[in-house]
């Protein structure tokens, strides 16, 4: 439906829908929903509303009627400019007639035309087919290599007499289709898991059908449908009011304000804001993307063109691989050809063995699986992955930038006990007492339910007295009134509550300038603390006639009123700051209320208005830069939701990984730009669509958890990281030296063999027992590629030294009476030589998997269960086949027993000391390693310091901003070819799909959105009428138009 709008964002506007504006104040009652009477009928106040609303409506209709709409282009130049049209006028005769319904609602041949048309109420998703998510398995450079060699062992073995190597071929396959499905059985475990968590999200609406109301999925609502909702329930989509009784709706989703706003006859409401106080009955007019909520959504953008971290580490280390496995095929071809005179098929089945050997062909499947773990154990304690990367990228968050309202605070007011200021002889529980009384005990808004709930015990609000009458807040007075007996005494008495200057002026008992000083003095400092603030006075009557004059009110003490911090958001932050995580706060309300917030959580009070983004830092200010500035900051106040997303985009270019949480619509565009977006608990959907976390229990203690539990996962994915390149290393530098020396021919099968008891094995430690660290995690692949190397290395030596001995002298048959098969003669390429030399690589190239993942020494960190078991499942089938395999087809033999105990005794022999040369690589070339980066960091950061305000940030950053996610695809063609492997849940999660076009509006055009998607609703109708049905072709094109 916003086909014909510009598609340019908006920048620096206003994002807030038109009440805010309209109403906003220091303290305005008016915003606070005291518009109910228990004194008064609803019906009274009903008939009220509709003569205001058609009083306005005839004076607009004349100019709106004069104009045919059905004429008029849907540009924005046309629906804004008012001498064409004054869409702000539109009364709401004309919103039934454009949409062709009535107030008795649509039947539901109507709805089923109206869903072709519109689409379902609800943020695009997109079901994966789960056969083409197999086949993604297999489709990345890794898998490419393993496919050629299959390739290679099919077609290009075919010669010299000697068929084709069906044997190998089949093995590839195997591996491959073993490693596919592993990988997409643990991905659609923890989609499925995630996925059920989302349906349960699935809200419901009260909708009038067929003259009767019933209750239905929302997603099921179109324009046109007449709903319904009361205090508590959520908006279910766009609509304007045609019933309104005493409505107070909270819109800190869409405004980040604490303060509910009154609505009336005519007025707005929007999709995803909550009823908190009357109930209303209104006509749908704009629903699924076409509501308010996708339109600001439309500032997150597409996020499918960006390229994720892990994909790149992927990439940089199937790199490595790749290139280290080249160098040695180049190698072994130029030497085993054109040196040795090879064979065509002898040399074929050699470079077969670096390839199949050396191409960590489950790295990808066993990162995933890793992190599809991960996700579903999350999920356990209601955490739901909407992108499976953002685990392994909340383990490197180094900033936790928060929204306030309904994040860090419960977005419920509450009156601070400790702030009361009480008049005259009056206590504290005498103020919140009358208070109490002079607030409604049903039907409440925000302040009467904050007062009511500081007695602890809400019967106590109408305990002991008889209600006489009762003075709801009206715009004119800005107060609220009670006349009642007390049962006691048998007095009749009067109590008001409001702002404070009304009551103070109202007061004329006891009444001192003293007391207007002190009270004016109260009021200042609680406002620079950012504490709204009412009054309370009382009287008594002399008679029993409870309208007569009183006696004169008294001044009983001024409440403070505040959003409260969560019970646990404290102890969250304390806890993110001990795992070296900086917690900022931004957020769109009051400065004073930003700093009293952080004052109270502890994070600190160094807080700056949002003005300072545009303007930059203060003359006076120990900052030179705006980039400074937001670092050193505590947090914003004051911000929209440009300034949160260039906030989030600012401190990433500063080298951080930023992780956002936020709830409400508002925050979207920075939840989409961070590294890591949550959404908490009650978000809505704009805010779970663009989160890569969605909570879906209050509080934020699952944030430390999945912090905590990221950098597990984090420590699993690094140990195999390590691991793969390390045999990788060992594999294709070990039987190059091999061949190079001895012209030894390793069977490939046999390496085949070798990678599926490995991959089988390393599949476990997607649950090994790991220690989180205490720091921010990254991923430091110099180091990975050292250790690797190290370990590679050593492991190599370990095997040429026992082939070495064995063909060299006769140590082991003279010592433990061992022979082969060819004891005359000695044969480089003697079957049980081969025999040996996979024992020996299979038995510690598994090891080595206790040493990457240990930070001390190896036994000192208990693995899983799991690991053990597989590692000695793997160890026992090993042995078996070395005892009893006899396969003429891959040029191997059995074993006796004494060469398989002199192997094991070998391998122990050499595994011990791989502790130590971790621990000498530590203290040597990983330290180096780290000094450096330590001081490439500190020259980055003095570079930044010394450049002027305004100027591109230096060429050279942080290693940490190599952190952030790659742009576009087009930046690297090969990272995005892992993509397949780490975006799977994205595909079935409840995600925003803002596919299109953008769409953009003014402040000024915001204020009119909600009539010009009536308008574009009717004009849809218009154009293809739902009472003749739609054509096929017809829905296909009125679905493009409308989405």
């Amino acid at each position: 439906m916003s086909a014909n709008l510009p598609s340019t964002p908006v920048v620096g506007g206003d994002s807030g829908p038109p009440e805010t504006h309209r109403q906003q104040s220091e303290f305005n009652p008016e915003s606070n929903g005291e518009t109910a009477n228990e004194g008064t009928t609803n019906e009274k106040t009903k008939e009220a509303n509709a003569n205001q609303a058609t009083k306005e409506q005839v004076g607009s209709h004349k100019d709106a009627a004069a104009v045919d709409l059905s004429q008029v282009e849907l540009k924005a130049e046309n629906l804004y400019d008012k001498e064409k049209v004054d869409i702000e006028a539109i009364p709401l005769e004309e919103v039934f007639e454009l949409l062709q319904c009535t107030s008795d609602g649509l039947d539901q041949k109507e709805v089923n035309d109206r869903l072709q048309i519109f689409g379902p109420n609800k943020l695009e998703s997109h079901e994966q087919n789960a056969f083409l998510q197999f086949l993604t398995f297999m489709w990345n450079p890794l898998s490419w290599v393993m496919e050629a060699a299959a390739l290679v062992a099919i077609v290009l073995a075919n010669g010299q007499g000697a068929p084709p190597d069906w044997e190998d071929f089949i093995g590839i396959i195997i591996l491959l289709l073993a490693n596919s499905a592993i990988g997409f059985y643990e991905e659609r475990n923890a989609g499925n898991a995630v996925k059920a968590l989302m349906d349960s999200l699935a809200p419901k609406a009260k909708v009038k059908r067929n003259g009767e109301w019933i209750e239905i999925e929302s997603a099921n609502l179109v324009p046109g449908d007449m709903i319904s909702f009361k205090i508590g329930d959520i908006v279910p989509a766009d609509c304007r009011l045609t019933e309104a009784i005493n409505v107070s709706i909270d819109q800190a989703a869409l405004t980040g304000e604490s303060l509910p706003q009154s609505k009336e006859t005519g007025s707005e409401c929007f999709s995803g804001s909550t009823c908190k106080q009357g109930e209303a009955e209104g006509v749908a007019i704009a629903t699924g993307r076409n509501t308010f909520f996708g339109r600001a959504a439309s500032l997150v953008g597409e996020d499918d063109d960006s390229t994720g971290h892990l994909q790149k580490i992927l990439a940089q280390i199937g790199s490595f691989c790749l290139v280290t496995i080249g160098i040695f095929v180049l190698a072994e071809i130029f030497v085993l050809y054109a040196g040795f005179r090879y064979q065509y098929r002898r040399g074929l089945n050699n470079i077969l063995v670096l390839l199949i050997g050396g191409i960590p062909i489950a790295m990808p499947t066993v990162l995933s699986v890793t992190l599809a773990v991960g996700a579903t154990q999350l999920a356990k304690y209601k955490a739901i992955v909407t992108r499976i990367t953002a685990i392994e990228e909340m383990a490197g968050v180094t900033i936790l930038c928060s929204d306030k309202t309904g994040t860090l605070t419960t977005n419920k007011l509450t009156i601070d006990r400790n702030t009361v200021k009480t008049f005259s002889h009056f206590s504290v529980e005498q103020v919140i007492l009358l208070s109490a009384y002079a607030s409604r005990t049903e039907n409440q808004d925000a302040i009467d339910s904050a007062v009511v709930t500081a007695l602890g015990d809400p019967s106590k609000a109408r305990e002991g007295i008889n209600l006489l009458d009762f003075k709801p807040f009206n715009p004119v007075d800005k107060r609220t009134e009670i006349t009642y007996r007390e049962e006691s005494s048998g007095k009749v008495k009067r109590v008001t509550k409001g702002m404070t200057g009304v009551i103070i002026d109202l007061c004329t008992r006891n009444k001192t300038e003293d007391q207007e000083a002190a009270l004016e003095q109260d009021v200042q400092e609680l406002a620079q603390r950012g504490l709204r603030t009412i009054a309370v006075a009382y009287e008594e009557l002399p008679g029993d006639d409870h309208t007569a004059e009183g006696d004169g009110f008294e001044l009983v003490g001024v409440l403070a009123i505040f959003d409260p911090p969560r019970e646990d958001t404290k102890q969250t932050i304390d806890d993110a700051l001990a795992l070296g995580v900086r917690v900022k706060m931004i957020t769109g309300d009051q400065l004073a209320i930003a700093k009293e917030t952080g004052r109270r959580l502890g994070l600190g009070d160094h807080m700056w208005p949002a003005k300072v983004l545009k303007d930059g830092p203060p003359a006076n200010s120990e900052y030179n830069d705006l980039d400074g500035l937001i670092l050193g900051a505590d947090g914003f106040a004051g911000v929209f939701p440009e300034h949160k997303y260039e906030i989030v985009r600012r401190l990433q270019g500063l080298g951080h990984l930023v992780a956002m949480t936020g709830d409400g619509a508002n925050d979207a565009p920075a939840l989409s730009r961070a590294n890591v977006g949550i959404a908490v608990e009650g978000a809505t959907d704009a805010a779970r669509g663009a989160a890569d976390i969605v909570l879906t229990e209050p509080g934020l203690s699952t944030i430390v958890h999945a912090i905590s539990q990221s950098r597990i996962i984090f420590q699993r994915m690094r140990n195999y990281a390590i691991y793969a390149c390390a045999v990788t290393i060992r594999i294709v530098v070990c039987f190059a030296v091999l061949a190079f020396t001895y012209k030894f021919d390793f069977p490939p099968f046999m390496i085949l063999i070798i990678a599926l008891l490995n991959d089988g094995t390393i599949m476990t430690l997607s649950v090994d027992r790991v220690k989180p660290s205490l720091e921010p995690d990254t991923w430091d692949l110099a180091e990975i590629f050292a250790y690797a190397i190290a370990y590679g290395l050593y492991l190599t030596a370990s095997t040429v030294a026992l082939i070495v001995i064995i063909i060299e002298t006769n140590f082991f048959q003279s010592t433990f009476g061992v022979t082969l098969q060819n004891s005359s003669a000695t044969n480089v390429n003697d079957p049980q030589l081969h025999m040996i030399a996979y024992l020996q690589v299979a038995i510690i190239s598994q090891a080595l998997i206790f040493v990457t993942r240990a930070h001390g020494f190896f036994f000192m960190e208990r693995p899983s269960f799991a690991l053990m078991i597989a590692f000695c499942i793997a160890q026992l089938v090993s042995s078996i086949i070395a005892a009893y395999g006899n396969w003429g087809f891959t040029n191997i033999h059995s074993i006796s027993g004494a060469w398989i105990g002199i192997i094991w005794v070998w391998n122990i022999i050499w595994f011990i000391p791989l502790d130590w040369v971790k621990f000498a690589m530590k203290a040597t070339i990983i330290k180096s390693l780290r000094n450096r980066r330590i001081a490439s960091v500190k020259q980055a950061a003095a570079a930044k310091e010394a450049i002027e305000m305004g100027v591109e940030q230096p060429q050279h950053t942080p290693l940490a901003q190599q952190l952030s996610r790659t742009t576009s695809r087009a930046a690297s063609v090969h990272e995005s070819f892992y993509r397949n492997r780490t975006n799977f849940l994205a595909k079935t999660m409840h995600k925003v799909g803002f596919r299109s076009k953008r769409v953009a509006f003014s402040p000024a055009e915001q204020r009119k959105f909600s009539a010009h998607g009536t308008r574009l609703s009717g004009q849809t109708l218009q154009k293809y009428p739902s009472g003749g049905g739609v054509t096929a072709g017809t829905q296909t094109r009125t679905t493009t138009n409308a989405t």
